[in-house]
């Protein structure tokens, strides 16, 4: 995954790889093609954006400006300060969260959480959670346990009251949008795209079914190698740019124009294939038959009801398209609340706000032998169902995931939420997953065993 800027200048076509920087930054896929690294990276406490000066002063001295049509905008350590400033970069669209009053979020700090050990994966040495912040490139993490906030803290770019790019995140957000509505029945699973949207029927979506997108078993004729020049995420992220298009381009210029030229390479249904496109095909999809786009009906359907404390927003294509694949932002404390709807099979200020139906589907997970085709080792025996991460531990946890550090984990049997923004150097959850997962899980059981005083 090519995602320092050395790796994006060597292209041929410079305002592709600027055009296409934020879609690389977004997508999540497995680290098997990062570019290796010459020299580490700076620590946590040394790429802090305050410690750095990034966009500091008015205006900020040149060499500490930061623009969308810089080719490294979003490389490290910029992404650091990047990661909570999208809207100031690019076009957006909100996610209203209304005018009523946010829902409550009790608060009871469990000071022993800092000191809580575990051990990475493939490793004997043991870590603490606080270690595993600074090791994680944490901007700010929340924890829940029963819906009371029992851990908080905030690094980096974002602050309590601010916004951070969720990543892939977004993929989960539009997979629960879809089991919603194939639970409501608005959405047949079993139909195929090319018949809810005709634009389709030469691609390779054609005949595919709603639910091989929602679990990512499709079979397209697409990389998101950024190693690879010629890679189809190019042409995707060049249709997507709002940026004014290279000399001569002749391409697609939006999110749908593309989905319409994907070709078949194999059989759907076969083996899980993690590609950010199935998830803007299913944003068309709810589009088309809701009448509405994902930012619009998420608002509508989740943001206004759980009581949220902040808009959201989505980045967007040139037509004012949401990227449904990576391009949602929000505040951390109102992630940590979607994960509590979940928690509570979809329940919030005493209205069913998710379908419970769609909440089962999740956490049963889906097709763990087609999964497993993929090659993730850090994932043994998990599966993906909704466009969500089933780890199908004796938990039954699940997550949303997304680069650079992104998760919002639920532990139904614990009864535990973490949400977490981070900027970590490496794209690829493989980076952060061998000090991530053990850390969550071990928090989980021991939130699930503490006695906790309940304020009243």
């Amino acid at each position: 995954m090519a995602t320092t800027a050395p790796a994006r200048r060597t292209r041929s076509h410079l305002p592709l790889a600027r055009a296409a920087a934020l879609l690389a930054a977004l997508a999540l896929f497995p680290v098997a093609h990062a570019a290796p690294r010459t020299t580490p990276p700076l620590d946590a406490a040394a790429s802090d954006p305050q410690a750095l000066g990034w966009m500091q002063g008015f205006p900020p001295p040149e060499a500490k400006r930061i623009r969308y049509t810089d080719d490294d905008y979003f490389s490290f350590p910029k992404l650091r300060w990047t990661a909570c400033h999208f809207r100031q970069l690019m076009p957006t669209v909100g996610v209203s969260r209304g005018s009523g009053a946010a829902s409550p979020l009790p608060q009871q700090s469990d000071p022993a959480i800092d000191a809580l050990l575990f051990t990475p994966l493939n490793t004997h040495a043991t870590m603490t959670w606080a270690q595993s912040l600074q090791a994680n490139y944490t901007d700010g993490i929340v924890v829940l346990h029963d819906g009371v906030v029992v851990y908080e803290r905030y690094a980096g770019c974002l602050q309590a009251d601010g916004q951070h790019g969720a990543m892939s995140v977004t993929k989960s957000i539009t997979g629960l949008l879809g089991e919603m509505l194939v639970a409501e029945g608005v959405i047949d699973e079993n139909e195929t795209l090319g018949a809810v949207i005709p634009e389709l029927a030469h691609s390779a979506f054609a005949d595919a079914t709603v639910r091989q997108v929602l679990e990512m078993t499709t079979a397209l004729r697409y990389s998101e190698d950024y190693a690879d020049p010629n890679a189809e995420v190019w042409q995707f992220s060049a249709a997507g740019s709002t940026l004014p298009p290279a000399p001569g381009y002749t391409g697609p210029r939006s999110y749908y124009d593309y989905l319409t030229t994907v070709q078949k390479q194999g059989r759907h249904g076969q083996a899980f294939g993690y590609k950010t496109i199935n998830t803007d095909a299913l944003g068309w999809i709810i589009a088309r038959r809701t009448g509405t786009p994902v930012s619009t009906l998420l608002s509508e359907r989740i943001w206004k009801r759980l009581g949220a404390e902040q808009d959201a927003y989505y980045t967007v294509d040139s037509t004012g398209t949401p990227f449904a694949g990576g391009g949602f932002n929000a505040g951390l404390r109102d992630l940590a609340r979607l994960g509590q709807v979940l928690l509570q099979d979809g329940r919030a200020n005493g209205q069913q706000i998710v379908p419970a139906a769609a909440i089962a589907r999740i956490r049963a997970g889906g097709d763990k032998r087609a999964f497993a085709k993929a090659g993730y080792p850090l994932l043994p025996g998990w599966s993906y169902r909704g466009m969500w991460w089933v780890s199908h531990n004796d938990h039954g946890a699940y997550m949303a995931r997304g680069v650079h550090g992104q998760a919002l984990y639920i532990d139904p049997t614990a009864k535990v939420v973490i949400a977490r923004f981070g900027s970590h150097p490496t794209a690829g959850n493989a980076a952060n997953d061998p000090t991530t997962l053990p850390a969550f899980d071990a928090l989980a059981r021991y939130l699930m065993t503490r006695q906790l005083p309940r304020t009243p």
